[in-house]
């Protein structure tokens, strides 16, 4: 086997410690070439569908992919921004806030860094990054905060078929999840209160997580039971009563029975039932993306709406919120425990050569 070329080392340079912050992923552009090779690599991820590989490949190639490609490229177009995905946009402001409250904290020589599981920039493609950077000890911090094997294991993957190749490999660190960390559930807190504050209170709170197949709870899968806990504790910071609030699962998938009850339905219900205004938030995800943006605040919008509710507000993910960046760096911090995360004289001075550097290749290339 063929190992990576290892980057030009000098003998004695200090090594560094970093934070990968880890997304699901976008597509490049909102278009159906991009969302195909998108859903691909995504849907292609035997952690996410779990059918014979034989059998999905036809179903995926022959007719996923043909009919979803279209469709998903015009809901991409309903949320793009100037700035592109809001998904990559959150999660690349977060980690640069993340890297300015770690300084703030005294944690100067940490690096931090963005990447996707699926799309750019890959998890691969930064790791060679912290690399090139000298850094030897990476904590891989995933932006789901309930672990899954549909998502947060499918990073492990990523990161460990990374490193097949590399002759030598960082010291790591694997951040499983923080469904019940307070600075997570304090954000959340934070989140909904300064909505109420703003537009009032509504009837109901739906707390709306991502959908998985049934099927993986009964196999031994921790996600529902981990959704369920961050809702208690968000109802307990809430004095929410039972009443007060659901938990529902979104963005099914197939025929196959999924986590319920579904989001849709729900607030379907709830509006026959006659409650008039429905506050929905998503702590799963902790940036704006097609399934808050377009999925919730569009299409379960529609479905109550439609089946006589009169007031639908949808309640922002915790995005670049003061406390979630709070939280983060809190929840980053744990993970560094041991590591130095200060830096020497030496390493001060070339942070100050790489700037120079990049200031100076910026001015060539402007020039």
């Amino acid at each position: 086997m063929a190992f990576r070329q290892e980057p030009p080392h000098t003998h004695g340079s200090p090594a560094r410690s970093a934070i990968v912050l880890v997304n699901l992923g976008t597509p490049d552009a909102p278009t159906r070439a991009a969302v195909k090779r998108y859903l691909k690599q995504f849907l292609s991820d035997p952690r996410v569908v779990e059918i014979p590989r034989l059998v999905w490949w036809f179903i995926l190639n022959l007719i996923i992919l043909p009919l979803r490609s279209g469709a998903s490229a015009r809901k991409y177009q309903t949320i793009w921004t100037r700035e592109g995905s809001p998904l990559k946009v959150h999660t690349q402001q977060q980690a640069n806030l993340l890297a300015d409250a770690l300084e703030e904290r005294g944690h100067e020589g940490v690096q931090v860094r963005m990447a996707m599981r699926y799309g750019s920039p890959s998890i691969a493609q930064v790791l060679d990054e912290l690399k090139a950077h000298n850094c030897d000890r990476i904590a891989v911090l995933p932006a789901y905060p309930q672990y899954s094997g549909t998502t947060t294991a499918s990073i492990w993957d990523a990161v460990f078929d990374h490193y097949k190749g590399v002759r030598n490999v960082p010291e790591l660190r694997l951040v499983k999840h923080y469904h019940d960390h307070d600075g997570y559930i304090d954000a959340l807190h934070d989140i909904v209160l300064a909505h109420w504050e703003a537009h009032g209170r509504g009837q109901k709170l739906v707390m709306s997580f991502h959908g998985v197949p049934k099927r993986t709870l009964m196999l031994g899968d921790p996600y529902f039971c981990e959704c369920q806990k961050t809702a208690r504790l968000l109802a307990t910071r809430l004095r929410l009563g039972p009443d007060d609030y659901v938990v529902t699962f979104q963005s099914r998938f197939g025929k196959a029975e999924w986590l319920q009850p579904y989001t849709a339905p729900t607030v379907q219900e709830l509006a026959r039932q006659g409650v008039a205004r429905v506050d929905v938030i998503c702590p799963g995800f902790t940036s704006d993306c097609l399934e808050t943006l377009e999925e919730i605040s569009m299409e379960v919008k529609h479905d109550f709406e439609s089946a006589g509710g009169k007031e639908f507000h949808y309640i922002p993910c915790l995005n670049e919120s003061p406390t979630w960046i709070v939280g983060l760096a809190e929840i980053a911090e744990q993970h560094l425990i041991g590591w130095p995360t200060m830096m020497s004289p030496s390493q001060r001075e070339a942070e100050r050569r790489d700037a120079d550097l990049g200031r100076e290749n910026a001015r060539r290339l402007g020039a």
